[in-house]
């Protein structure tokens, strides 16, 4: 691998490396990327999914080959870590006491109060830290409580204008980037760099994408916009202290009728734009337009700072109301389903979460491969590329063409003597109206022959959570659910004792890395397809077939394949792990797609058979 990232490098050439757990992926394209830093005087972008791996790369991996290295190239090898801006803490914000967007009212007075002592916590953390970084910040607070002391990048003053923009935590960060061979950040602001007009990450010719199989999910989310009666009520409480209350009554007015009219609208994908959303939409449009024009020059405040930010977050809110909406109307009107671009659907209110229309595009491989792969060297890797045992499906969400190349370097493990891969072929399809009695039966059986030991992944929380009650009173070992304390605690404890078993649901098929004896069966209640109403993935397979695809595979099939391999990735997690991977979804062996989901999962032995898996399971248990 670490040759091909090389070559790939060398050669100006996109490469998709398949690497499976243990392989040691992280050093194999950290070491060409630092040679190839230290060459060009340039920096190499390593882009992750997740928090715990960009700190893996900081606090370890990189440290470790820096040692290494050192004697070997020009200068010693340096590395950051960048995040977005909101997740710095800023001086301005909270020495100028900028706006409180939340309405307080919404809140009860015990979540208030928490809150306040979560404020409480940040100020005096403040006055510690070194980085500004919310990670740092332990225990964690609530985005309520930190939306107080940040800022979104577009509404931040720039350094140059900002009272606090030579001590600035962001601008800190930003400038240690700069200055270093390797910058780890996240796949949301490399998206953001890629997509907006002003660079956020340094100059750099090459990035790593780990955790690629995520890339797709991460920039759809940047570029998936929201319309509410919270945001247009945001906006109205910021431009009602600086312009005429009549043109911000007339904003508020507008955000009523939208409430009113989402609230009454059935939640899902919106087809075909009604008469009455599209002029209430106008409504909101002009509305804030209104406002816009009213607040006059954009730098008019320009050498109050104070009142700068001020305006700033104004237009800021005020922008990104009118522009959503126009989005939106937008979004209709396309010739055919084929000539369609974005989807629009509305999710419905939960609690204090109002109804929002949400607004996303069918594809984001067009913008991928126009802003990310266009003018440099892009190296994506994942234990979960090959789909069907080809890069095919992901080069196409990734929107990747021309010179590519995939490999899949393989696993250190081997899988057929290590795992087996069980498929319940006897138990009658899954149904819509919860678990079956034979699946309950089936996995208490499961369950009793590894004598407990097992991590539950399910198709939805409802499902985790009937199986959890159901086999609390046929099982004599502990059962841990997702939501009865936080993911990492459940984990902590599902680790410590081997007889514990844990139930869940998305959060778990992906970063859950429980070697050894505490882990020896995973059971996965049904495919994993995308529910069937869900109003993004349901509009993208409509979108495929129309263009002449087949949607259910390239969408549906694709997303259960990726979500089958890391669930099953779960179970061998170091040379000495063993066990068996259930998946009781009879579908996996008697559905045509079948074969297809199979060959996206590692080469476990396989069988149909209970018995020799209910005995396999009693001797590993019995070895333990």
């Amino acid at each position: 691998m670490a040759r091909a990232v090389r070559d790939a490098v060398e050669a100006k050439e996109h490469l998709a490396v398949q690497a499976g757990t243990g392989t040691g992926k992280s050093l194999a394209y950290l070491i060409p990327a630092i040679r190839h830093a230290a060459d060009s005087d340039g920096a190499v972008v390593v882009s992750t999914a997740t928090i715990a791996l960009q700190r893996q790369l900081v606090d370890r991996d990189l440290p470790r080959l820096a040692d290494a290295l050192e004697g070997l190239l020009p200068h010693r090898p340096e590395f950051a870590i960048l995040k977005g801006r909101r997740n710095y803490l800023c001086r301005h914000k909270m020495a100028a006491g900028m706006p409180d967007d939340e309405d307080d009212q919404l809140f009860d007075p015990r979540e208030v109060s928490a809150t306040g002592r979560m404020v409480q916590r940040i100020q005096e953390w403040a006055s510690e830290t070194e980085t500004g970084d919310r990670d740092e910040l332990v225990p964690g607070v609530n985005d309520q409580a930190w939306r107080q002391f940040s800022v979104h990048a577009k509404e931040c003053l720039g350094a140059q204008r900002c009272p606090s923009g030579m001590e600035c935590f962001a601008e800190l960060a930003r400038e240690r980037a700069g200055q270093a061979d390797v910058v780890v950040t996240n796949h949301a602001l490399l998206a953001i760099d890629a997509m907006e007009d002003f660079p956020v990450l340094p100059e750099h010719d090459v990035v790593v994408v780990d955790e690629a199989h995520e890339l797709v999910d991460r920039v759809t989310s940047v570029v998936t916009d929201e319309l509410s009666e919270g945001t247009v009520g945001v906006a109205v409480r910021r431009v009602g202290r600086l312009i005429e209350q009549g043109l911000a009554d007339r904003l508020q007015e507008a955000g009523e009728d939208l409430a009113a009219l989402l609230a009454a609208a059935p939640p899902g994908r919106v087809d075909d734009l009604p008469q009455s959303l599209a002029l209430t939409l106008a409504l909101v449009r002009d509305a804030a337009f209104a406002c816009i024009t009213a607040l006059g020059p954009r730098n008019k405040d320009k050498d109050d700072p104070e009142n700068a930010g001020l305006r700033k977050a104004t237009f800021t809110a005020l922008d990104e109301v009118h522009d959503t909406a126009q989005r939106m109307l937008d979004a209709f009107g396309a010739d055919s389903e084929a000539d369609r671009a974005e989807v629009v659907w509305l999710d419905e209110g939960r609690g204090r979460i109002p109804p929002t229309l949400r607004v996303a595009p069918l594809s984001v491989g067009g913008m991928l491969r126009d802003k990310l792969f266009g003018d440099r060297t892009v190296v994506l890797t994942s234990a979960t590329l090959a789909l069907g045992g080809s890069f095919d499906g992901m080069a196409r969400q990734w929107g990747l063409t021309g010179d590519w190349t995939g490999i899949d370097v393989g696993s250190p493990f081997d899988h057929p003597r290590s795992g087996i891969l069980y498929v319940a072929k006897h138990l009658p399809q899954p149904g819509r109206d919860g678990l079956p009695e034979a699946y309950l039966t089936e996995i208490t059986e499961l369950i009793e022959a590894a004598g407990g030991r097992t991590l539950g992944l399910f198709s939805s929380m409802r499902a985790a959570k009937a199986a959890t009650e159901a086999l609390r009173e046929r099982l004599d070992v502990p059962l841990l659910c997702q939501g009865d304390d936080s993911t990492s605690q459940l984990v902590k404890q599902f680790s410590a004792d081997p007889a514990t078993c844990l139930f869940g649901t998305l959060s778990l098929w992906q970063g859950v890395d429980v070697p050894g004896e505490s882990l020896t069966l995973v059971v996965i209640d049904r495919i994993p397809f995308p529910r069937p109403d869900d109003p993004l993935a349901s509009a993208r397979q409509r979108h495929v077939a129309a263009t002449g695809g087949n949607g259910f595979m390239s969408v549906a099939a694709t997303h259960a394949a990726l979500l089958l391999a890391q669930g099953a990735g779960r179970l061998l997690r170091s040379m000495d792990d063993r066990g068996v991977v259930a998946v009781l979804d009879p579908r996996l062996v008697t559905a045509r797609y079948g074969g297809f989901l199979l060959n996206s999962l590692p080469p476990f032995w396989r069988t149909t058979d209970p018995g020799k898996v209910r005995e396999a399971l009693r001797r590993l248990t019995a070895d333990a």
